[in-house]
């Protein structure tokens, strides 16, 4: 195993960073830009939040098999595919006119981009190349996710204030293309297999053994909460819920990069901390607070700032779930299918988020309200907090062979 002293494995950490950037700020730009593409095509916030919620089907359906190629051939042939399939869809978005095509561009395409470009994808990359560091490594990564949007999301604001909502996606998808080329240029092509390594025919019996212990239905579960309360409730809805509450975008979109700010400086601090403290404890807690959060998200009207005040209490227990997830599935299935166990999880965060941006969607069409959702989130986010808890921070640190024995095999079985 390579480690962290070396200049390739942090280059592979730089790429994901810059890769994750581009593709999680052009979700960001479909909830920005809903209210205005309402208006201008007539079409009803639970369409464009379906258009959102098809996309996140599409990557709940495609991330075990992105995980699966991320340990057979690594990330390089994802993230440069990935990003190309992000810039089609992206442009694609921003010329069309047609509904049916923006299905397509947004809902397809770029989806199946944002499927490679993924946080499991670059997490498990950086997993299987870090041993000593490896929270503190995957923090930095995937922190990309949400510290691209600190300049990406309020320069798109202000091309829509002055000009138009096509021309973020439009920029967006000329990046997208450029890192596809840094990617495949910098990035190494994919070594052969060493000696402890699967063939491909293990694969159903990977997946087998991984759905049977209790410790992945606690990640998988937990996980499509997170996804439920991140990507679909705040990522989707946050922004037309500030505009809802009568505060103009550029400030609103300010508030979403203050809490892409605070979701980076939370990301790698979790990280650090997921090397050095007890994992379930915290990943427990950081739940626990985004349950909190959402109470007071119920009473920022007026007042925009309260929205501060939300945005930087969210944003330190957003995002920071990855790097304890990836560390908690790296002990307890071992590196060699990290990528397949991430993947399973984070179809999980995907259905959660589709389920919770078309649920908002619906909400808010049949109440003009998003109470509902905020307080659905509240306790979903509170259950997963009591739920995690419940886990081993390793397999086997218990003497009770009935709690520890399922997850230890398959830590085993798949090492």
């Amino acid at each position: 195993m390579q480690v962290a002293t070396r200049s390739g494995p942090w280059l592979l950490v730089l790429v994901g960073f810059a890769a994750l950037a581009i593709a999680f700020s052009v979700r960001a730009v479909l909830g920005l830009a809903m209210p205005v593409i309402e208006a201008e095509f007539g079409w009803s916030r639970s369409f464009i939040s379906g258009i959102g919620a098809l996309a996140l089907l599409v990557m709940a359906t495609a991330a075990p098999f992105a995980g699966g190629l991320t340990d057979a051939r690594g990330p390089r042939l994802l993230l440069t595919g990935g990003l190309t399939a992000i810039g089609l869809g992206a442009g694609l978005v921003a010329v069309t006119g047609s509904a049916a095509l923006f299905i397509l561009g947004f809902g397809v395409v770029a989806a199946l981009g944002f499927t490679a470009v993924a946080t499991n994808v670059v997490a498990a990359a950086i997993a299987k190349t870090f041993e000593a560091g490896r929270g503190l490594a995957t923090g930095i990564g995937t922190s990309g996710a949400t510290a691209g949007q600190l300049l990406v999301v309020p320069m798109v604001a202000l091309l829509m204030q002055s000009a138009s909502w096509r021309y973020g996606f439009a920029a967006l998808a000329v990046l997208a293309f450029v890192l596809a080329i840094a990617a495949f240029r910098l990035l190494p092509k994919n070594q052969p297999r060493t000696v402890g390594t699967a063939a491909a025919g293990d694969w159903r019996q990977d997946v087998r053994l991984l759905v049977r212990a209790p410790v992945f239905h606690v990640l998988f579960w937990s996980f499509l909460v997170c996804g439920f309360t991140a990507t679909g409730a705040i990522e989707t809805h946050l922004l037309p819920y500030a505009a809802f509450c009568g505060f103009p975008p550029l400030p609103s979109a300010a508030a979403y990069g203050v809490l892409s700010a605070v979701n980076f400086a939370g990301m790698v601090v979790s990280g650090y901390l997921s090397d050095r403290v007890h994992r379930p404890t915290l990943l427990g807690t950081i739940y626990v607070v985004r349950a909190a959060s959402f109470v007071l998200l119920l009473y920022v009207a007026p007042d925009i700032r309260l929205l501060y005040v939300f945005v930087v209490l969210f944003g330190l227990v957003d995002y920071s779930t990855i790097p304890v997830t990836v560390g908690l599935a790296a002990s307890h299935f071992g590196v060699r299918r990290i990528g397949l166990a991430m993947g399973l999880i984070s179809s999980g965060h995907a259905l959660g988020g589709a389920l919770g941006a078309l649920s908002g969607g619906l909400l808010f069409d049949l109440g003009r309200s998003y109470g509902a959702l905020w307080i659905g989130s509240f306790v979903l986010s509170l259950l997963a907090g009591l739920v995690v808890l419940t886990l081993k921070d390793r397999p086997g640190e218990t003497d009770d062979a009935k709690e520890a024995g399922a997850p230890a095999k398959v830590s085993e079985a798949l090492s």
